[in-house]
């Protein structure tokens, strides 16, 4: 496209934005947790725990997480070494310190079946490898290392599908290993399914009735935070996920800080880094994530299940971090029923091939609303897109559920976005709920081809500087009719 013909479509798109957007929010900030001391410290070998890297300690750990409990709080100090547990529970008052390696099993067996939420709906899912639920002041930190033994899964594991509860389910729903599980690995444990409607999960929530089903291919989170007050997540190397890394759920006033997450194969099906869920006041700060799927996934919940608990994410930051290889950057959904709001991602590097790195994605079903987040001081350097709006992603391959209900998009500030990508992108709306209100101010992106963009209205790109080698700058697509015909 000739120079005078991006600058006139650059000021027709610009014309067409909304006097109505709101202006630019100044940066998000707020208090930080309220966390308990240290306090006393319980060292997991004066139980009788031991980090030959062999021996199984799931018990002796469990005990001086009682011990601590009952003393009114402290530290369970896990020292150098590699300490073999199944999955760890933490109570009230326990602080959690790792300065060796904390490594799971990967015997299935060794991980309950939890009421949980696990991509966008409540359910019974198999728990994490470390577990805090209902707590308030906690810390889980130290120098060392919580592996979730996720290359292993991947491999011993593999018959049991993709891992994420939707793979190759046991035979005859019995509970038996299929046919294809290597000899020696004990099946995953059955599984409930909720006959009736489930209410939020809360400490006095109390079950419907339950029906038996295979557990297809579970696999444990690393790391999952659900229901907590005043906690955080500091100075650890988290890897090796089986599933998910970290899940923050239901919590609020939370922190991650200077935490390195990685999937060393960046082959694990959905290890994402950090999922932020229905959560409120979280911020993310210092931290590298590299992994096999969105390095950092708000969400809050996903269609019908989503719409009932209708719990918001809101007030989230994502500040001085690095997002390395992934599938997203930091991306808001797919899980958008409950909404999304008030976010903000600022002075953050996202390299190394990530495919999304500002990332906005939902399906018609879905419902909800996500607006006013801002993208502030972003260097992308080298990755597959710079931005990606896309109301109908993945829908062949996971389809929603449910009637047609479509996400509403709008408020998005994309300012000082500069780097280097291979494509510009792209911005798709529905006919029905068109990506709405996104300014751009001072970007400066080079890529090798344009950003696409159809169903869009109050796009203000004056602050846009897009360089593509071949082909057109911004291609409009022609918009689709409306799926009443009107």
């Amino acid at each position: 496209m000739r120079k005078s013909s991006v600058a006139l479509f650059l000021a027709v798109l610009a014309l067409s934005a909304r006097a109505e957007i709101p202006p630019v929010p100044p940066p998000l900030e707020f208090a930080g947790p309220k966390l308990s001391p240290a306090g006393k410290e319980f060292v997991v070998t004066e139980f009788g725990a031991v980090g030959d890297g062999k021996t199984v300690n799931t018990t002796v750990i469990a005990k001086a997480i009682d011990a601590c409990s009952a003393a009114g709080g402290g530290t369970v100090v896990v020292p150098e070494g590699t300490f073999v547990s199944g999955a760890i529970f933490l109570k009230k008052g326990t602080n959690l310190r790792v300065d060796g390696t904390l490594k799971g099993t990967i015997n299935p067996a060794d991980y309950p079946i939890i009421n949980t939420r696990f991509e966008g709906i409540e359910r019974p899912f198999m728990c994490a490898f470390i577990n805090a639920a209902d707590l308030e002041g906690i810390t889980l930190s130290g120098s060392g290392t919580i592996d979730g033994s996720g290359d292993e899964w991947n491999r011993v594991n593999s018959g049991f599908g993709r891992g994420r509860g939707r793979g190759a389910a046991t035979q005859a729903g019995t509970g038996e290993a299929p046919a294809t599980a290597p000899a020696g690995i004990r099946p995953p444990p059955v599984q409930t399914v909720f006959e009736g409607p489930r209410t939020v999960l809360t400490p006095t929530d109390v079950a419907p009735e339950n029906t038996l089903v295979g557990a297809g291919s579970n696999r444990p989170r690393l790391v999952n935070f659900t229901n907590c007050t005043n906690c955080a997540v500091r100075d650890l190397h988290l890897q090796n996920q089986a599933v998910w890394c970290l899940h923050i759920l239901y919590c609020r006033d939370f922190l991650v800080e200077n935490v390195n997450i990685k999937d060393p194969t960046r082959r694990v099906p959905s290890s994402d880094g950090i999922d932020i869920d229905s959560s409120r006041r979280v911020r993310v700060s210092r931290t590298t994530i590299d992994v096999n799927d969105d390095c950092i996934s708000i969400k809050s919940g996903k269609d019908a299940d989503g719409r009932r608990v209708n719990r918001p994410c809101e007030e989230i930051l994502i500040v001085d971090s690095h997002m390395a290889y992934g599938h997203g950057g930091v991306a808001m959904g797919s899980e958008v029923s409950g909404m999304i709001r008030n976010v903000e991602v600022r002075d953050t590097l996202i390299d190394s091939d990530n495919w999304a790195p500002i990332r906005f994605k939902s399906q018609p079903t879905r419902g909800g609303l996500v607006e006013n987040i801002v993208y502030r001081n972003v260097t992308l350097n080298d990755t597959r897109q710079a931005f990606e709006f896309n109301l109908e992603w993945n829908v062949g391959r996971t389809p929603g559920s449910g009637v047609r209900m479509p996400t509403k998009i709008k408020n998005v500030y994309l300012i000082n976005i500069h780097g280097t990508v291979r494509s510009g992108g792209v911005i798709h709306g529905l006919p029905d709920s068109p990506i709405e209100n996104v300014l751009f101010k001072d970007c400066d992106i080079k890529a090798a081809t344009g950003l696409r963009i159809d169903n869009a209205e109050g796009l203000d790109t004056n602050g846009l500087k897009l360089s593509v080698e071949q082909g057109e700058t911004l291609i409009q697509r022609p918009a689709a009719t409306k799926p009443d015909g009107g």
